[in-house]
């Protein structure tokens, strides 16, 4: 594994991957939920072998990423995930990056795109736009789509809190094989994920995180303007390629549903050959190109 170095930016003391030349042009990374910074293993290597400054973070409550003070809420709202991932930006000194992720990485990378485009060259955004609102959230799905969340609704519970303290590796394992149905990682690629998760935090952050989308947590008041303008849905409009595996088994939204939030130049890509939820890691490749090619369209 690449050396995880640690900075101080707003509330954490974050854990991170730097690859590549440190005067490149920067690419910022986000993994999601339940995956860590190995997603991005080989699409790294690839954008830093091309001379790219490429920063993959650990999120709150992942790996070695610490709150700084014991009083901080373990917030997992979205508004926390994307003024973390502006504040490392801002400890790096780093003025602009081309952003990208998937599942909460994805939805981080689509606020900074929105509310922060001067910050971002281009974005690559694995299932499109996720931005969402509890309220948003509150309106009912036919019951076959709300299955696919399950695990939102067990989350909601004691129960299921206590579970996931219990069995996070667990149900790492569980979502993984379902979300990437035709992904045959190996072990030890699971293992070197599944330490991140031993986080003291992570199992806060994440039930706070779903509890919060249901609107059965509350997030922090300083973000409350923040949230008021992404329950609105605003456009992105910073070059932007979309990907999806035509084998994602998590909830995912249909490409149309969401085309009309980008409103600058825009491709969404569809890979193929079974690639499920964690494309970055199942294809590397692919991903990296389309990084590659919004920095071009960025000019």
């Amino acid at each position: 594994m690449s050396v995880v170095h640690q900075i101080d930016a707003g509330e954490l003391d974050v854990g991170y991957l730097d690859l590549g030349p440190r005067d490149g042009t920067a690419v910022l990374l986000l993994h999601g939920w339940p995956y860590d910074v190995h997603s991005f293993d080989a699409s790294s290597a690839i954008l830093a072998d091309r001379g790219y400054r490429v920063v993959v973070p650990f999120l709150r409550g992942y790996g070695s990423t610490a709150f700084r003070s014991a009083q901080s809420p373990r917030n997992g709202q979205q508004a926390a995930l994307a003024t973390d991932a502006l504040a490392l930006l801002d400890a790096l000194e780093i003025p602009t990056a081309v952003v990208g992720g998937f599942d909460w990485g994805a939805r981080t990378a689509d606020v900074l795109a929105a509310i922060w485009p001067e910050r971002c060259r281009g974005l690559v955004a694995v299932s499109g736009y996720l931005i969402g609102s509890p309220a948003a959230n509150r309106a009912p799905l036919p019951p076959a789509a709300e299955a696919g969340w399950w695990y939102q609704f067990y989350f909601a519970t004691d129960r299921g809190e206590a579970g996931y303290e219990q069995y996070r590796r667990d149900f790492a394992r569980f979502i993984w094989n379902t979300a990437s149905p035709q992904w045959r990682f190996d072990e030890a690629a699971f293992d070197r994920s599944a330490a991140a998760f031993d986080n003291p935090d992570h199992v806060a952050i994440v039930i706070h995180n779903y509890r919060w989308r249901l609107g059965l947590a509350a997030g922090q008041p300083e973000f409350d303007e923040l949230e008021r303008r992404l329950a609105g849905g605003p456009p992105i409009d910073i070059p932007t390629i979309t990907m999806e595996g035509d084998a994602n088994g998590a909830p995912h939204p249909p490409a149309e549903a969401y085309r009309a939030k980008f409103t600058g130049r825009y491709e969404h890509r569809l890979v193929a050959g079974g690639v499920g939820h964690n494309l970055p890691q199942e294809a590397p490749e692919e991903f990296a190109l389309a990084v590659l090619d919004v920095d071009s369209w960025a000019g």
